[in-house]
């Protein structure tokens, strides 16, 4: 499919969270030059579709634009027939988003994975410019990740490209296995460990003290014992998980975003540790992958999903 509008022309990108819709109009250079958000419409799909056509009309309205290309960021993936599936978001789950939405808007419209929107967005023009293979990791509520190669996002046959929080966590230890109940039927998947709430829920069985994971993190930097134990921990199975990708797809660079990649010290402590793991030979060769944090924060999904439809 070739683009609808040249690479020169602005783009919107919109990005349908379970809490929020965004949208944001990005210039070619990269620039915003308008952006909203909106709540999403709690499990209603029809209210959803109107109201992400209602914010791709206003900024064209706004702007004084008329018909620019449209990416859309979204959880889970699409079938074969163009239907949602393994979104969090479940009223889009069966649903053919990409098409109600081009008949809605009178204009093809692209949509990908949140996390490949993610990785799009970082390896444009965020902290992977210019790499070669780029993975992306969303450490959040849930846990997912994206693949760029050569600036163009890898999807698969069956869109499953990436989906690294169901994957089992690997090199699990005897107290680690089988691992909690995962939603998606299977027990100790990476995201049961990595989430926001995996960490809450290893704190509260390990310590029996029920915490969110940023007062944990705020609780370690203040010297609290079972705290920073729990952030050891986490750091541990982050490296491990990171080091089962390296052994995979040797990316040059790993971009951390989501709400817990805000926690400075997984760019140091988890370098120093996967190297126990990544496979070397026997030899004392440094692992030469680049970990680091998304830089454009929480707008590189958006962002990415803007870039849709400048990608190779």
């Amino acid at each position: 499919m070739t683009p609808l509008l040249p690479s020169s022309s602005p783009a919107i990108g919109v990005d349908l969270g379970g809490t929020k819709i965004e949208a944001i109009v990005l210039d070619a250079d990269g620039r915003s030059r308008w952006r909203e958000r909106v709540p999403t419409p709690s499990g209603d799909y029809r209210a959803t579709l109107q109201a992400v056509a209602a914010l791709v009309r206003r900024a064209e309205a706004e702007l004084g634009l008329s018909a620019c290309s449209v990416g859309v960021g979204t959880p889970g993936t699409a079938t074969a027939a163009g239907l949602i599936k393994n979104a969090n978001s479940t009223c889009l789950n069966g649903q053919p988003l990409q098409a109600d939405l081009a008949q809605l808007l009178a204009r093809p419209v692209r949509i990908a994975n949140d996390a490949n929107c993610l990785a799009l967005s970082e390896a444009a023009d965020g902290a992977a410019a210019g790499a070669e293979v780029v993975f992306a990791v969303i450490l959040g509520t849930g846990v997912g990740a994206g693949v760029v190669v050569h600036g163009q996002q890898l999807s698969g046959p069956n869109g499953l490209a990436g989906e690294w929080g169901h994957n089992p966590l690997p090199w699990a230890t005897a107290d680690e296995s089988p691992g909690p109940s995962c939603y998606c039927g299977q027990r100790g998947c990476i995201e049961t460990w990595l989430s926001g709430p995996g960490m809450a829920r290893d704190h509260a069985a390990r310590h029996g003290e029920t915490l969110t994971a940023l007062r944990i993190s705020e609780r370690a930097a203040q010297g609290d014992a079972a705290c920073e134990a729990t952030l050891q921990r986490y750091e541990a199975r982050v490296a491990r998980s990171l080091a089962h990708v390296i052994n995979l797809l040797d990316p040059h660079v790993i971009v951390l975003g989501g709400g817990l990649s805000g926690l400075d010290r997984l760019l140091v402590n988890v370098p120093r540790l996967w190297g126990g793991f990544v496979f070397s030979g026997g030899l004392k060769d440094p692992v030469r992958t680049a970990l680091k944090r998304s830089l454009h924060g929480d707008s590189s999904g958006v962002r990415g999903a803007a870039w849709l439809w400048r990608a190779p």
